[in-house]
């Protein structure tokens, strides 16, 4: 077996409207298609891919804690999603990749979990991190 790239993050949360309108809003993705599990979710799509899968939950349980640090997702447009975090208000970290040319947008969603997107190429020459 080789295993391919990621297929989707699935996180459960307890503020599925917010949510969704982050992911919509600030990373570009739409909502789409979704099998009718008998349960409140949204799928969350990039380009052809539901990279996001959302399941809504009364409240977070207790003490849950799944350890994942971190998603990520490449991307281009550096220059026109910086300026989309700044018209938001959305705080965001800057981050070079160690002996790699990727520039890493750190962000957090309404839940607090760790997004970075990765911007390869020219269009990240001359950024001060």
């Amino acid at each position: 077996m080789q295993l391919g790239r990621l297929d989707h993050v699935n996180i459960r949360t307890a503020n599925l409207e917010n949510m969704v309108a982050w992911y919509e809003d600030i990373l570009g993705m739409t909502s789409g298609k979704r099998p009718p599990f008998p349960f409140p979710g949204a799928w969350l799509y990039a380009g052809e891919q539901a990279a996001v899968h959302l399941i809504g939950v009364e409240e977070p349980a207790a003490g849950e804690d799944p350890k994942l640090e971190h998603f990520a997702f490449s991307a281009t447009g550096f220059a026109s999603f910086i300026q989309a975090l700044e018209k938001t208000g959305v705080t965001y970290k800057l981050g070079r990749v160690p002996e790699f040319e990727i520039l890493q947008v750190n962000v957090f969603d309404p839940d607090g979990n760790h997004i970075h997107v990765d911007f390869v190429g020219p269009e990240t020459d001359g950024q001060i991190v």
